[in-house]
């Protein structure tokens, strides 16, 4: 009773802005493992709390980040329906090419926003702040185009993220970021299937030619 007591009273002292970021970060992050589109219009609200969010706590990196998640769940809302409901956008996989401009895009973009951020602000954690920045970049793209690694991606950089939320105080962001690792972890191996189900029917299709 008394561990309980302790959680409610922690519960209740949280800030309402964040519990509602929380909700409908896990609930946009679940849907999208369950290839639903309804994913990007709930981001669209959940990204719009955490600029506010991430401001306040000098996250400047982060709040950037935010407004770039905001263009990209339109683009990924509008990506998705682009086919009916019938017929899906497929799940795809990154390519050797892709990944050897991931890596470079990510030291460029890391190195020259954490120098900026170091010397011009007074930002928390400026080089961190702007690798997960990076990353987050670099997945969301994945994951309006339907690249299976994005969930790898977002595996490793809400690692990151649980940390730096957690030495911020924000403890509820934190547990949902700990959270969107089992998810992502799930999306991963549900997308996983889809994509192997995929390339046995365009096998098919291609012996049937």
């Amino acid at each position: 009773m008394y561990l309980i007591s302790v959680f409610t009273d922690w519960l209740w002292n949280q800030s309402l802005l964040e519990t509602s970021g929380v909700i409908t970060g896990i609930l946009c992050v679940y849907l999208a493992a369950k290839n639903n589109i309804w994913s990007w219009p709930i981001a669209i609200i959940s990204v719009l709390i955490y600029i506010f969010i991430f401001f306040e706590a000098k996250l400047y990196a982060d709040t950037g980040l935010q407004v770039y998640f905001l263009l990209m769940n339109f683009y990924g809302w509008y990506f998705w329906s682009r086919k009916d409901e019938r017929k899906k956008v497929p799940v795809s996989s990154i390519t050797p090419k892709e990944i050897i401009l991931s890596v470079a895009g990510i030291v460029v973009f890391t190195a020259g926003l954490g120098f900026f951020l170091y010397k011009g602000t007074d930002a928390s954690f400026p080089f961190i702040d702007s690798f997960c920045t990076a990353c987050s970049l670099l997945a969301q793209v994945f994951l309006a185009r339907k690249v299976l690694e994005n969930w790898l991606i977002w595996i490793f950089v809400d690692i990151i993220y649980v940390g730096v939320y957690i030495s911020k105080g924000l403890h509820l962001t934190a547990g949902m970021y700990a959270l969107y690792i089992i998810i992502a972890a799930i999306g991963y191996h549900d997308w996983r299937k889809d994509y192997q189900k995929g390339r046995v029917l365009l096998s098919g299709q291609n012996q049937i030619v």
